[in-house]
């Protein structure tokens, strides 16, 4: 094709260049003469007055980048997850490899250590290639590069992206505040705290900001300890991140590494023999992708997610949602939990394994608190967090609450119904009210019809159970039914509540005040999943936990029993620091006395029976031949919903096997789970061994004792007789 330029246009192009050229000449000496005064001037140890105009340093500029990611950790160190908004992780210049100080200053600014921010020569070297050459060459120094990466970063971490200007937006406004900010910079720092802010905060790789993040994202190693070909194409990378991006364009990156290489040889700042052997080495990548957040959480996923809410939903890390995730994804923080990853490890190895490949979607969820600290060891679900072919996917944590305290999302399925596992606390008011532990109850009676006489002292207790009052529509459910046809007659109260007899509980109701219930449920902290409403025992179907309750509460409340009464409030979160060591307000232990310590025990007794010889008869008995244990089954009236919760000394944990789809309607009747039918889902059946093998490996690391002894029951009372039922008319 023909070239259209004329002769005459190429010389008018050539002049205006030479032109350009003395005009800048003339322009950079006036420009440099005023540069080199406030140079003069504080590099002098008199101080004139030309300083004054950089004497404020702008609050947004510091040596510190305003973003690094945050790290969350078990309490014994292993790694959770990572939240940031831009994947960084600060060191210090001497834990970085000498080979990449030199290797950027030698191709980004060979004269960083000789110049106070700015490099005079290096504008007019610029402007003449650019205005006698027609090139496109920068004469940013590593400072003006530096104060250019904090004031974006700045902007991003204030919410303020549209903000942000780079390299080829920059007006003159903006180059002139950059100098001033350089040359500020320089007297405020040494050259290496500025080295070691630039190669802490420049960006490298959508997935890689700093030095750091960059060595562990392209090579798998740490700063520390890069190589001189690692080196050297990282400095080269800079430069252009997505021009020069080894995993898109190695041969790019190769010609930039190597030009990288030529001009640490030129500078004297490597010798010929290392550049030989360097520029002969492949790029050889080990790529380790970055893992953002609790969806990339090596362990404990959902666990993860809870603690972040917890972060996210409290005021004490800033007023706002804004400011809370500015300061758990750009404050560098290392977030110390509860979690025991031993624990966590052996929890998720028992629920993975209970519904085997579940293409019915069960669930099955374990969470373990520590008794006497509230300490959340260990929370599992056998789901997971990032939709995988052939898996149970859900964002929803099965172990906690749908919200907090005040109402905050906290991502919780909202519970399940706990069945017979509410039955213990109607038994420890009993006990609380000083009745006899093997008192007989008349188990026999199945009708407790709308009007029962209850016995109340602070309200009404509602609903009923008569298939004649259901039949005429008085909103009656149908007579009591037990499991079990054989159990309809009087017992001891105690071997009612171990074989988990539904009619031995009502009988036992009868004769307690349901506001102590009431006052019992609440002080050991249980109450509904959903809202965090009390569970209202004045409702008569909640004597059978007909009211979600999440795993993470239940195992609270039975650890109350485990610590002789004393409950403790679960908490996640140990310890909240920043990179300057900074310390943030965490999660201390609430504890307080809720039930006597005499309840407890008796408690305590009667639910070691129930591994021995009562509904958790058929559970794992090895479990009982290793340490003292106590635990209570639960199922619900459909069967969907199973438990087991039970504790040591120093463990409680609940065990949860059953539907977990939305509206948690399935039943648990003739269901086949991992090839085995089952006509009726209870809770020994799934949860129970899941429990129980959990529980053998757990408290080999958390050793317990004897439970203490129970005192003497008190001396025998009359068996005290339920008030008959007047006869409904036309039943």
């Amino acid at each position: 094709m023909a070239n259209n330029q004329s002769p005459k246009s190429g010389l008018g192009k050539v002049l205006l260049r030479v032109f350009g050229y003395f005009f800048v000449s003339i322009l950079c000496g006036v420009l440099i003469s005023g540069l080199v005064v406030p140079v003069v001037a504080f590099t002098s140890t008199t101080v004139g007055g030309s300083i004054g105009f950089y004497k404020d340093l702008p609050s947004e500029l510091n040596v510190d980048s305003p973003s690094l990611s945050s790290t969350l950790v078990s309490a014994d160190g292993q790694h959770i997850a990572t939240f940031y908004a831009e994947n960084r992780v600060k060191v210090p210049l001497d834990q970085m490899s000498p080979f990449i100080r030199e290797a950027i200053v030698a191709i980004e600014d060979n004269r960083f250590y000789e110049h106070a921010g700015v490099d005079a020569q290096g504008i007019i070297r610029a402007l003449t290639s650019n205005l006698t050459k027609g090139t496109r060459q920068g004469a940013s120094t590593l400072t003006q590069q530096y104060v250019t990466n904090v004031l974006n970063e700045s902007r991003l971490s204030e919410g303020r992206p549209e903000d942000v200007v780079l390299s080829g937006q920059k007006t003159m406004g903006d180059k002139l505040r950059e100098i001033k900010l350089a040359l500020e910079l320089e007297k405020r720092f040494s050259k290496d705290q500025i080295l070691e802010g630039y190669l802490n905060i420049v960006f490298f790789n959508r997935d890689a900001y700093g030095i750091e993040a960059a060595s562990r994202y392209f090579f798998s190693t740490s700063a520390k300890d890069l190589t001189l070909p690692q080196a050297a194409l990282l400095a080269g990378l800079v430069n252009g991140p997505s021009i020069y991006d080894p995993t898109v364009d190695p041969d790019a990156a190769l010609k930039r590494r190597n030009l990288v290489l030529d001009r640490m040889l030129e500078q004297g700042k490597i010798t010929a023999v290392d550049h030989g052997v360097a520029v002969a080495t492949p790029i050889e990548l080990n790529v380790t992708p970055s893992r953002q957040g609790c969806a990339g959480a090596a362990i404990a996923t959902y666990f993860c997610d809870y603690v972040s809410h917890l972060i996210l939903n409290d005021e004490t890390y800033g007023s706002t949602v804004n400011e809370r995730e500015r300061l758990l994804y750009r404050g560098g923080l290392t977030i110390t939990t509860t979690l025991d990853s031993r624990l966590q490890a052996a929890a998720q190895a028992q629920v993975d394994a209970s519904a085997g490949d579940n293409p019915d979607k069960w669930g099955a969820a374990m969470t373990t608190v520590q008794p006497g600290t509230g300490k959340i060891l260990a929370m599992a679900q056998n789901t997971v967090f990032v939709p995988q072919e052939g898996k149970y996917d859900t964002q929803l944590n099965f172990n906690v609450d749908a919200k907090d305290a005040n109402g905050y999302d906290l991502n919780g399925a909202g519970g399940f119904q706990p069945g017979s596992t509410m039955k213990p606390f109607i038994y420890a008011e009993w006990l609380n009210e000083g009745k006899n532990p093997t008192a007989i109850v008349d188990a026999s009676r199945r009708v407790y019809p709308v009007g029962f006489p209850w016995r109340s002292s602070c309200g009404k207790v509602m609903g009923g159970y008569s298939s004649a009052q259901k039949a005429q529509n008085l909103g009656a459910d149908d007579d009591l039914q037990n499991n079990d046809a054989g159990y309809y007659r009087p017992m001891p109260i105690n071997y009612g509540l171990y074989n988990s007899i539904n009619t031995a509980t009502f009988a036992t109701a009868a004769q307690l005040d349901f506001c102590g219930i009431q006052k019992m449920v609440d002080t050991v902290g249980l109450h509904s999943g959903l809202d965090n409403a009390p569970v209202n025992m004045h409702q008569i179907g909640n004597l059978l936990g007909s009211i979600g309750v999440a795993p993470v509460v239940l195992a609270s409340a039975y650890a109350t029993f485990a610590n002789d009464g004393t409950y403790c409030a679960p908490i996640a979160i140990t310890g909240i620091s920043d990179s300057q060591g900074r310390q943030f307000e965490a999660q201390k232990p609430e504890c307080r006395e809720a039930v006597k310590p005499a309840v407890a025990r008796g408690v305590n007794a009667v639910l070691q029976d129930v591994l021995k010889m009562g509904s958790g008869v058929y559970i794992n008995p090895k479990v009982q031949s290793q340490v003292p244990v106590a635990a209570k089954t639960g199922t619900s009236n459909n069967n969907g919903a199973t438990w087991v919760a039970g504790y040591t000394t120093t463990l409680a944990t609940a065990s949860f096997f059953g539907d977990t789809t939305a509206g948690q309607q399935r039943a648990g009747q003739n269901v086949t789970i991992d090839g085995k039918f089952y006509k009726s889902l209870d809770g020994y059946m799934i949860a129970g061994p899941q429990w129980a093998n959990y529980m053998m490996e757990a408290t080999a690391l958390y050793p317990s004792g004897p439970f203490a002894a129970p005192a003497p029951p008190p001396a025998p009372a009359p068996v005290t007789t339920v008030p008959a039922v007047p006869r409904l008319t036309g039943g």
